[in-house]
């Protein structure tokens, strides 16, 4: 184990190992002091990240962070690296690779330059890098990386912002859900997925829903997809017996210990992948994947421990998540970035360098990444921080984001966004829906020549029957 010092004035601070360092040069956050592996002072931390810049990246492929004996997801990222890929930037360091990533951030062909090397990065590498950049970097860098996906419509173009509407009811009452996804769809929502958290798992409560959603989309000729999201197992029982599945939904993490938790590992979820595949219910692509991840998920897990039974933070621990996803090539990832709570993340500050640190993550390790911008009701941010990270995010290239009715998730009891916070970035920001989803609004006269939503009557629109007989 390397032991890592750095001097700031007359205090040296050492660091037993690239667990330690990786966790001591992290952005303050309450997770990792939960964890206890925080920095104790500003001074540590920034002793760590001068440290961390230091580090050979050629040490992430000899140092692990979490045991390779151990771990399945530690061996899928040693075992698939791409060594040539990798090739162009091995002889630079943490903080080398920063600059590299700046640099080419301002060149015409940044995007095949970030989407050649990709396969060549780890998720420590990222993460680590990530930790010694301002949110200007993360923003620029992402902004720069482009990752698309596609089932019934493409994701992660750019220039444009997608859009989860996610119509949650408590009892997943169909009429509940009718009017929520009419009030999504009228304000131009809903092109990455129409996507319901159910109350339950049941399987029969799921294919109900399956079959509600898929009567919506045929009904009104909507270039969208479905899901509904029970666990992988459920979905490929329900694929097996002939529901109407679009996407495979799972929620994963970074270390096998904390996939467990999840009653998941690598074999299922390639299972459900094939599953979702076999069905050849695309149009514009493939991807079948819809995967949600989380800053803290690991530690709520007690799945957190790396070399030597150290804790690993957070953020490295979500970056591996990225791995897991990169292997099942999704249409869709977000992370749930303050679902969780402020006990991993606290306020709004730790909110927002988190969403802009992970999307920065998934994209440079080629996901088309989105993020669900909410905190919790306990949590010491409010509306204003949202608003904030989701124009950080718009800027940043975001592929989509979650949007919900009034921000107010009356079935996960969280905050979100709201339908026409989309509105808002998308105007502001002068982005457009995906071009599949933005054609069929036209054809309804819901654009105008700008491309913005009109504004219309709601009882004479043809989506109205949406509520109607249910």
């Amino acid at each position: 184990m390397t032991v890592y010092r750095s001097s700031v004035g007359a205090t040296t601070y050492t660091f037993d190992g690239l667990v330690d360092l990786l966790a001591k040069a992290t952005p303050e956050r309450s997770g990792d002091q939960l964890a206890g592996c925080a920095a104790a002072t500003d001074a540590e931390r920034a002793a760590a990240q001068w440290a961390l810049a230091d580090v050979p990246l050629t040490t992430f492929l000899s140092e692990v962070v979490v045991p390779y004996e151990t771990d399945e997801v530690t061996r899928l990222i040693i075992d698939s690296h791409d060594r040539t890929a990798f090739a162009p930037i091995a002889h630079l360091t943490v903080g080398g690779l920063r600059d590299w990533l700046l640099t080419v951030a301002a060149t015409d062909d940044a995007a095949a330059t970030l989407a050649a090397v990709s396969p060549g990065l780890t998720p420590e590498m990222v993460a680590a890098v990530s930790k010694i950049m301002r949110n200007q970097d993360l923003i620029a860098v992402a902004k720069a990386t482009v990752v698309t996906a596609g089932f019934r419509t493409t994701i992660g173009l750019p220039g444009r912002l997608s859009t989860r509407l996610q119509p949650n009811h408590p009892t997943d009452d169909p009429r509940g859900i009718a009017a929520a996804t009419l009030d999504g769809l009228l304000l131009g929502c809903g092109d990455a997925v129409i996507g319901i958290n159910p109350a339950t798992d049941s399987p029969q409560a799921t294919a109900d829903l399956l079959h509600l959603l898929d009567e919506v989309r045929l009904r009104f000729d909507i270039p969208t997809q479905s899901c509904v999201l029970s666990h992988v197992t459920t979905t490929i029982g329900l694929i097996e017996a002939g529901a109407p599945v679009d996407l495979v939904f799972q929620s994963v993490a970074g270390t096998e210990g904390a996939n467990a938790g999840f009653g998941v590992n690598l074999s299922l979820l390639r299972e459900g992948n094939e599953a979702g595949r076999s069905l050849g219910r695309g149009t514009v692509g493939d991807n079948v994947m819809y995967l949600e991840t989380g800053q803290g998920s690991a530690l709520s897990a007690n799945a957190h421990l790396g070399v030597g039974d150290r804790p690993v933070d957070q953020q490295t621990l979500e970056a591996r998540a990225y791995a897991v996803a990169r292997d099942l090539q999704p249409l869709l990832i977000n992370t749930v970035v303050g679902f969780i709570g402020p006990e991993y993340l606290f306020d709004g500050k730790q909110i927002i360098r988190a969403g802009l640190e992970d999307h920065f993550c998934g994209k440079l390790l080629g996901l088309p990444m989105g993020v669900d911008v909410c905190y919790t009701n306990h949590a010491e941010a409010d509306q204003d921080d949202m608003d904030t990270l989701l124009t950080l995010l718009g800027a940043a290239g975001c592929a989509f984001v979650i949007a919900v009715p009034g921000a107010d998730d009356v079935m996960l009891g969280y905050q979100s966004l709201s339908f026409h916070d989309a509105l808002y970035a998308r105007q502001v920001l002068n982005l457009r829906p995906a071009p599949e989803f933005e054609a069929w609004l036209s054809g309804l006269g819901m654009l105008d020549a700008n491309g913005r939503i009109r504004q219309v009557e709601p009882l004479s629109s043809p989506l109205r029957a949406l509520a109607a007989n249910r």
